[in-house]
């Protein structure tokens, strides 16, 4: 057996959500891997496209197409386009999501079913279409992203949490079915410095709690990237199913 390493060269990546945030980090992490690198997006073009540019300018061949991953139709046709136009992907990353802090008695049905569809819905569909290019091969990776909150539950984030508990219990599912050729693991981050989770933006009492953890500080989206190179990488060959976390200390198993 050869010796596992970080390369991902002569591999296809498809990241969902990939315009901004820990998406596009885990998208210039993969293609500065030797990945080339699909770049899906929703209603984001531009910053979808600079992306791409910037990809193509590190060498890696790189897409991008929208699809809104919440619809069964738009993940079809993103499947279909993604095969016509890069052939099949090899390592599927379901980064696409939305939060919402509201009281659990303020939260309406509507609120409910756009997290649920947004966060879990979305790895179901994303997983459903690509699978069968990745069983037909006998080889893929799919890496999903959850939350520290999936497993620890937050007050006035409840939709969410059941959410990212949801994709947890979707990995651990798959990993199973489709083990061992196809490997199926998660990421469940604390929290990151995106454009979801802006200190700037928060009350001090909010502040306090995102840095009530060990480590006292938010993480870069590079840093959730790197597990997810780790991941995609020959390095993890003997992880199925598990739920890597870079979270500074707030959840320790």
């Amino acid at each position: 057996m050869a010796t596992p390493t970080l390369s991902l060269a002569g591999r296809t990546a498809l990241i969902t959500g990939a315009s901004s945030g820990i998406g596009r980090s885990i998208a210039l992490a993969f293609a500065q891997a030797g990945a080339a690198v699909v770049v899906n997006h929703l209603e984001r073009a531009q910053q979808a496209e600079e992306l791409v540019h910037e990809l193509h300018h590190l060498g890696a061949p790189a897409w991008c197409f929208e699809a809104d991953v919440r619809s069964a139709a738009e993940v079809a046709r993103l499947a279909t386009n993604v095969m016509q136009s890069c052939g099949p992907v090899d390592l599927l990353v379901n980064n696409a999501g939305i939060i919402q802090e509201k009281p659990f008695l303020e939260t309406t049905e509507d609120d409910w079913d756009q997290m649920l569809s947004t966060d879990l819905k979305s790895v179901f569909l994303m997983c459903r279409a690509f699978l069968p290019a990745m069983v037909a091969k006998q080889q893929g990776v799919i890496i999903n992203i959850a939350s520290d909150l999936g497993i620890l539950g937050r007050a006035e984030f409840a939709p969410y949490c059941a959410a990212k508990a949801g994709v947890i219990g979707l990995t651990r599912s798959l990993a199973r079915e489709f083990a061992p050729h196809i490997r199926v693991n998660a990421i469940a981050p604390g929290p990151v410095a995106t454009s979801m989770v802006s200190l700037a933006a928060m009350s001090q009492q909010a502040i306090d709690k995102e840095l009530d953890i060990p480590q006292h500080r938010i993480a870069e989206p590079e840093e959730i990237a790197a597990t997810a190179l780790f991941l995609a990488s020959d390095l993890s060959r003997f992880y199925c199913g598990q739920v890597l976390g870079p979270n500074g200390g707030s959840v320790m198993p």
